[in-house]
């Protein structure tokens, strides 16, 4: 197909992707879940375990092979501006105190998620066919590890923003033991990567690209940004030019070096100056990247997923057993990490609600595992199934906490304010 002939396909399916995400986010936010989740579900139900089920001759027009990479480059630029929101509102609500407990928590959902995963894995080599052949059953369990390990910043991030918990203790909290999270995380899935190529270059260089880069931002690029936000007689379309180019240049380069282009736009997002000329640039960023390029990156994921491999038995008993342990993990890890620290149980438990959810990060790593052949249809199923489960019982648990707490009177003063938010939302 050329490119002639791509470029209507692109717009029809832009089309039948922006209505399909708008009808089923207005569906379930009668449910109480935020956007984010609707065009999640969004995304699998354009793919083949429901439209290429019922009208396959009409799927297959609407999403031909050839728009698959246009599809995920569009959705790359929804997740830059997303991302780039996210630090710059992180940034914002970040206080003093959360570095010691975020790290804590952040290692305790990192590694119980990955030792459950990988047992898991090594108990299912033989039974359930997820494995690819030639792949080593190590390899495969180490991703499924990674996999269950991984939280879903940038959906964290819309659910604390959408909820208006950006200001609370434990939406600070999640949020800065999110981004340490997935950090370590991608560093263990280019770790994974090294392993099953055979060469330790990929791991080293993105450990070492990414101490370069964030020494680059934080000495140089601060102080650009900061120029291109104050510099008289700039007019705003200029702004918003520059703004772009260093946001694209650092998504280019930790694309590149395989940390991946989200953390580059939350890097910046971070180095961004405050005031009201940069929340402008932020805003003009998301206003049409956030409504038209994300729901593509979630459709490109759905057209990957087939839920008919949970007809064989064994692999719905693997998917299942995913979802229980890594519920058990990251839920019951990060709170229990958090009451170490001293944390009221309040605030520990709504900070493990929210990085238990790994929708959008994981489905990222999975089509990375995708592309490198290690992950087969099955596994991938079954860990869209992890990401959908963990991500959409996120909010519901979130108001049921909030019930709760309000049925049983008052709580201790360093929850009070964050039950109030909470409640309001």
């Amino acid at each position: 197909m050329t490119p002639v002939e791509l470029a209507p396909v692109f717009f029809l399916a832009v089309v039948v992707i922006l209505l399909t995400c708008r009808l089923v986010v207005l569906a379930a936010g009668r449910f109480g879940q935020p956007p984010v989740v609707g065009e999640m579900i969004a995304g699998v139900l354009l793919g083949p375990s429901l439209f290429g089920l019922l009208a396959p001759g009409i799927s297959a027009e609407v999403f031909p092979p050839e728009l698959k990479p246009v599809l995920y480059v569009a959705g790359q630029i929804g997740l830059v501006a997303l991302m780039f929101a996210a630090g710059y509102e992180f940034r914002a609500h970040a206080g003093r105190g959360l570095a010691g407990t975020a790290v804590v928590v952040s290692s305790a959902g990192v590694a119980i998620p990955l030792a459950l995963g990988v047992g898991l894995t090594l108990v299912a080599h033989g039974h359930v066919g997820i494995f690819v052949d030639g792949v080593s059953v190590w390899v495969t369990a180490a991703f499924v590890g990674v996999a269950l390990a991984i939280t879903a910043f940038p959906m964290l991030a819309r659910i604390i923003t959408e909820q208006g918990l950006a200001g609370s203790r434990f939406g600070s909290l999640a949020l800065a033991a999110g981004a340490t999270d997935d950090a370590v995380a991608w560093i263990m899935l280019a770790g994974v990567l090294s392993v099953d190529s055979g060469k330790a270059g990929p791991v080293m260089t993105t450990i070492g690209g990414s101490l370069l880069f964030l020494a680059v931002l934080f000495w140089l690029g601060r102080r650009l940004l900061a120029w291109i936000v104050n510099r008289p007689g700039l007019g705003d379309d200029t702004r918003l030019l520059f703004t772009l180019t260093v946001l694209f240049c650092a998504a280019w380069f930790t694309d590149t070096i395989d940390l991946y282009a989200v953390f580059g736009a939350f890097s910046v997002g971070m180095a961004m100056p405050r005031g009201e000329a940069s929340e402008r640039l932020v805003r003009t960023t998301q206003s049409v990247t956030q409504v038209v390029f994300v729901p593509m990156f979630f459709t490109y994921s759905g057209l990957n997923t087939r839920f008919d491999v949970f007809a064989d038995p064994s692999v719905t008993a693997f998917g299942a057993a995913a979802v229980v342990l890594a519920v058990l993990g990251k839920f019951g890890g990060c709170w229990a990490a958090a009451r170490l620290r001293g944390e009221p149980g309040p605030v520990a438990v709504r900070v493990g609600a929210l990085m238990n959810a790994r929708g959008l990060m994981q489905l990222v790593a999975l089509n990375v595992g995708l592309a490198a052949g290690i992950v087969s249809d099955e596994l991938f199923a079954a860990l869209v199934l992890v990401a959908l489960v963990t991500t959409v019982m996120t909010v519901p648990v979130l108001s049921w906490l909030d019930r709760r707490d309000a049925r049983s009177g008052p709580v201790d003063e360093t929850h009070q304010g964050e039950t109030a938010v909470a409640t309001r939302s």
